[in-house]
Parts: structure tokens; C-alpha cells; sequence
């Protein structure tokens, strides 16, 4: 699975998921694109591939303005002369149910998702048709498929996501563009720990989020960078339109594992 002479770009690739993407397609030996709206986190992140050796540029960014997204592809291709791979995987998170949703929460929350993943590959496919092909993976989530309470805005713009990549998937089949996504769990990211610190005991909210997951504990950034480079890589080329769960069996327990581990789950067990 090796990417030598690939291009890639990576939104929101300044922290988390999206910079341990970048770390890995670099490993592969791709030229990397960081796009973030945090200048501070987009250049470290890149001073540190660059110190290992890697071919790596931070471009600001902010994926709800179109002209942003415009103009930092168009460098990126400009710097590497091509693109072959784009990793839509900017997200934020916001809380609210469908009453206390301000339209300003829904509306942002929309734009950086859904609106983002739409400029990012609106601008990207015409650069991957111009080097011969490519592949697209959209970072969605486990909430693609299901829901947790008081966050309508955030379920509905992961569960947009999968109607995009398929979208995709079948628009640019015949011009040798892929499109997939991966659907996380909870991930040990800054968001996922921005998210815990906002109770009044984040570590045993951590703790109780693993235990959520048949494998029993919250996944690595890395191990869903390791998932993305699969899908974007030539060892996929039969793959688009799908999606890959990578949620240490979150979606797997009928009634949570709470259910199994006390309920009708644990009948028969010795």
C-alpha cells in the first residue's frame, strides 16, 4: 500500500483524525496538503513531517467559505502538480435538540459538514479527473447511521455525508474517481475530549464512553487513519460508495453494551 508520487489533501488536517491521516499517507509516501482554519496547529503539524523527512504544506483554509477552498486546492496542486486523493474530514460538534437548535447552531454546523465536504470536492474532482483519477473518503461517523440525543444538528450532517459519497460514487465512476467514507466511533480526539470536559467528570465520562464499545475502549486517531489510507489507496480500486465502520463494535450489541453485560445479554454465560 505504498502512495509514492500521490497528492493528497486533507481538510481539518491540523489535529485529530485529519492529522493523523495526514502522518499516515505521508508514512505511504504521499506529498500532503494540509487545509485548516488553524494556522497555528496547520504549521506545526506540517514542521513536524517536514522534520521527519516528509513533503507536507499547510494552506489556511476554512471549508464554509467556497473562494477559501478555491483558491488552497488550487495552491496545493499548483505546489505538487496533480491531486489524487482528498480526505474531506473537517467537523465540528454542537449540541441541541430539534427546539433548542438555534438556526445559527444548525446553520453552522451544516456549513462546516456538509457545506465543506461540498466545496472540497467540488474543487477537488476537476484536478483529480486532470491527473487521471482519484480517491475521495469523507470522514463521517457512527452517527450516519444512528443517533445519540440532543444533537440533531450533528446526526443529520454525518447522515448527509453518506448521501454525498454515494452521490459521488456513481457521478464519477466512469472517469476513475472513487468516492467512500468512514464512520468512527468515539475517537480520542480534542473534540471527543472537549466534549467530556463540558461534565463535571470527564474521566469517568471517557471511561463510560470505551465501555460503550464491544472492544472496550475508545478508539486512536490512528486506527482510523489506517482505515482512510486503505479507501484511498490503490489496494481499494474496487470499492466506492461504501462505507467503513471503524467503531470498535459500537453498532454491533443490540441494546448497548450496558444491555448485554447485565441484561438478556448475559444469559447462558457461565
Amino acid at each position: 500500500m505504498r502512495m509514492e508520487g500521490k497528492v493528497a489533501v486533507v481538510t481539518g488536517g491540523a489535529a485529530g483524525i485529519g492529522q493523523a491521516t495526514a502522518q499516515k499517507l505521508c508514512d505511504l509516501g504521499a506529498s500532503v496538503a494540509i487545509l485548516d482554519r488553524n494556522a497555528e496547529a496547520g504549521e506545526e503539524s506540517v514542521a513536524a513531517l517536514e522534520k521527519s523527512g516528509y513533503t507536507a504544506s499547510y494552506f489556511s483554509c476554512d471549508v464554509t467559505v467556497e473562494s477559501e477552498v478555491k483558491t488552497a486546492i488550487a495552491a496545493a496542486v499548483a505546489r505538487y502538480g496533480g491531486l489524487h486523493i482528498l480526505v474531506s474530514n473537517a467537523g465540528i460538534q454542537r449540541y441541541g435538540d430539534v427546539v433548542t437548535t438555534t438556526p445559527k447552531l444548525w446553520d453552522e454546523t451544516m456549513d462546516v459538514h456538509v457545506k465543506g465536504c461540498f466545496h472540497a470536492t467540488k474543487y477537488a474532482i476537476p484536478a483529480m479527473l486532470a491527473s487521471g483519477g482519484g480517491a475521495i473518503v469523507i470522514v463521517a461517523s457512527v452517527q450516519s447511521f444512528t443517533a445519540i440525543n440532543n444533537s440533531v444538528a450533528y446526526v443529520a450532517a454525518k447522515h448527509a455525508l453518506l448521501g454525498i459519497t454515494r452521490s459521488i460514487a456513481l457521478d464519477f465512476a466512469s472517469r476513475n474517481v472513487r468516492a467512500n467514507c468512514v464512520c468512527p466511533g468515539a475517537i480520542d480526539t480534542p473534540m471527543l475530549r472537549q466534549t467530556a470536559h463540558l461534565t463535571g467528570s470527564p474521566e469517568k465520562m471517557l471511561e463510560a464512553i470505551g465501555r460503550m464499545h464491544a472492544l472496550g475502549r475508545i478508539g486512536l486517531p490512528e486506527e482510523v487513519a489506517n482505515a482512510i489510507a486503505f479507501l484511498a489507496s490503490d489496494e481499494a480500486s474496487f470499492i466506492t460508495g461504501t462505507s467503513l465502520i471503524v467503531d470498535g463494535g459500537l453498532l454491533v450489541p443490540t441494546g448497548g453494551m450496558g444491555f448485554q453485560e447485565s441484561g438478556i445479554g448475559t444469559e447462558g454465560k457461565q
